[in-house]
């Protein structure tokens, strides 16, 4: 029936169209439309209409990685491209103890699988278990004891799922019917003839044969997974009858991080003519090694729908940037925090034939060397012939914060608590995503509309901004240093002194030194020097050796010459540093290449100043305290 002629209609002509029409409509046939006026029949038309509009563009909207956004249509486009995203991650601890006072005829003692600890109180008003996967079994030694040392255990319930494979069901599936499983830790037998295989996880076909005992997971609705075998082509084939044993760790991700006191809830066993007997007696208190860290969320849609798009354009070959970071975010290290990848060609002097990569990871600072090999080693299988990965360390840049803050004493009377909510405000940035990560950038506008929007009672604020470098130094031995900054170093003073440092001793000179420059004529290097200073607040510098080193205020990196430092005033992590900075030419900085940017609100400064005029106590800004927009001060690092 047709809505669009209604101009030889009257009234009532219209209604019964329109009623017609609706009653038409599976939509509505139920509606009761007697005694109902235009307006109402409209009204209803129209609701009608942009439901069916609204549904139609939900559709639309879903069939699509990039707009889609209920998890199981991204999770099942991004499998159509060959993704799988990253599972669950269950929280890991190290502990240590011991059994005594066992029975003299016994040689082994055995810790069974499964739980083995739990939280000693209530952590973060949840309670944890955590779990081991595999039976430790330890010697029993004189005088009858037996020592479990550094045993990694898992946050979780390990649990266990069986099926049998019918090959008379070629529908038949294999669902793990938990959610919130960890898939690293995900173990598979399969039993045929009496006889128990292990398989192993694969992500994909290649290296894979016919007789490869390998299984494949993806993730299907309500965030579990089904696990896949092999067709005979691609991966061994199962054999009707055969028993599948999955046992796998359920987490709860990051709630569990940073435990560190356990209590014993295992099972012990040793056996004696034949027969298992369970210890209770003699089991120590368990001593915390590690204590838990690197549980993780289920991968985000968000994320999903940004990394899947890149695996697959990659092809599973690193050629770009953006492929490398994908391939060991996502395939080869999954526990990266964040990444930075760029050629050896974007630096200076270029480095032709290398790609640098510098990784973050979700667990401490830097990456073991046996893990970066690892890493290295696994991106052969990808790499380009002729391009060489190398694995940098993490490099902070930390910026630190100068800033004296105007308030109205009428609109708070206690400028501590005006100052808390400031600090407050400014953690909550620090720990934000917009910094903490390679590629980012401190926005300083932004950061003095955070200021300002603390408190009503703040009027403005005058904040400086200086760039610091950690450098890690090592003891009485000559070595060259090259400290990056990534962004432009501001000559503050013609003469001089515009990089600061901690003092340190050097070999050779008794009293501790600082670091310093000064400009050349062409004012883009300088010269580095080295000075003292009767105290750290003086400013009667006195030279001890010049042209120590260099400094390029352009591309902000300072170099120097081969030095035997032989201590630090600085001990950061139990590792001697000497902390250099400098004031930046644009307060927004960035963290360039392999520079992990980060705000040090610790080492920032917060100064309350009466705004006297807004406040009403000096109307004509007679008084008015002014604050300096300009470096100024001490010559060292305090």
């Amino acid at each position: 029936m047709s809505l669009t002629n209604f101009s030889n209609l009257d009234f009532d002509q219209i209604k019964t169209t329109l009623k017609a029409y609706l009653r038409s409509n599976s939509n509505f046939t139920d509606y009761d439309f007697e005694g109902s006026n235009l307006s109402t029949i409209l009204d209803v038309l129209a609701y009608n209409t942009y439901i069916t509009s609204y549904n139609a563009n939900m559709v639309a909207n879903e069939v699509f990685i990039d707009s889609a956004t209920l998890r199981e249509n991204v999770v099942s486009l991004a499998r159509n491209i060959g993704y799988t995203p990253r599972s669950r991650k269950a929280s890991r601890a190290t502990v240590s103890f011991f059994v005594a006072d066992l029975p003299e005829n016994i040689s082994t003692l055995t810790l069974k699988k499964g739980v083995v600890a739990s939280t000693t109180r209530t952590f973060g008003n949840q309670s944890f278990v955590f779990s081991i996967l595999e039976d430790i079994t330890k010697p029993v030694t004189k005088p009858n004891i037996a020592t479990f040392n550094d045993i990694e255990i898992y946050e979780g319930s390990l649990i266990t799922s069986k099926f049998t494979y019918n090959s008379n069901n070629p529908n038949q599936k294999f669902i793990l019917p938990n959610s919130g499983i960890d898939t690293s830790l995900l173990s598979v037998e399969v039993t045929s003839n009496d006889i128990k295989t292990k398989y192993y996880l694969h992500n994909n076909i290649f290296d894979v044969t016919k007789d490869s005992r390998v299984f494949f997971i993806q993730e299907i609705e309500d965030e579990r997974y089904e696990l896949i075998f092999g067709d005979g082509v691609f991966g061994a084939a199962l054999n009707d009858g055969d028993e599948i044993t999955a046992s796998y760790i359920v987490s709860n991700g990051s709630s569990a991080n940073g435990i560190s006191q356990f209590s014993f809830a295992g099972i012990l066993n040793y056996i004696s003519t034949n027969a298992p007997v369970i210890v209770t007696s003699g089991i120590s208190l368990l001593s915390t090694g590690l204590i838990s860290s690197g549980g993780e969320e289920i991968e985000s849609v968000e994320s999903i729908k940004k990394y899947a798009p890149r695996i697959y354009s990659s092809q599973n070959r690193a050629i770009t940037s953006n492929d490398y970071e994908s391939l060991v975010k996502n395939v080869i290290y999954p526990e990266t925090e964040s990444i930075s990848v760029f050629g050896g060609e974007e630096l200076v002097p270029p480095q032709y034939g290398k790609v640098f990569i510098s990784i973050k990871p979700r667990t401490g600072d830097f990456l073991p060397n046996i893990t970066k090999e690892n890493i290295k080693s696994k991106l052969k299988s990808y790499a380009v012939a002729g391009i060489v990965p190398e694995i940098l360390d993490l490099k902070y840049l930390n910026i630190e914060v100068d800033s004296k803050v105007y308030y109205n004493t009428n609109l708070s009377s206690n400028p501590n608590d005006v100052l808390t909510q400031i600090q407050n405000n400014v953690e909550r940035y620090a720990d934000s995503t917009e910094l903490n990560k390679y590629g980012a950038r401190f926005k300083y506008s932004k950061f003095l509309k955070i200021i300002d929007e603390s408190h009503r009672s703040i009027t403005s604020n005058i904040t400086r901004i200086s760039i610091r470098r950690d450098v890690r130094v090592s003891l009485n031995t000559f070595a060259t240093y090259s400290i990056g900054f990534g962004n432009i170093f501001n000559i503050n003073n013609q003469s001089g002194y515009n990089i600061r440092s901690s003092a340190f001793k050097i070999s050779g000179i008794t009293e501790q030194v600082y670091i310093s420059d000064i400009p050349g004529s062409n004012q883009t290097t300088g010269s580095i020097f080295l000075f003292t200073l009767p105290s750290p607040t003086s400013t009667t510098p006195t030279i001890v050796r010049r042209n120590v080193g260099t400094i390029d205020y352009e591309q902000g990196i300072i170099n120097i010459n081969p030095i035997n430092i032989t201590s630090t005033e600085k001990i950061v992590n139990g590792q001697s540093v000497i902390q250099i900075s400098a004031t930046p030419k644009s307060n927004d900085v960035i963290g360039l290449q392999d520079l992990y940017l980060q705000l040090d609100s610790s080492n920032s400064l917060f100064e309350m100043v009466i705004d006297e005029v807004s406040s009403g106590l000096d109307p004509s800004a007679s008084n008015f305290i002014v604050s300096s927009s300009y470096t100024n001060g001490n010559l060292v690092r305090l």
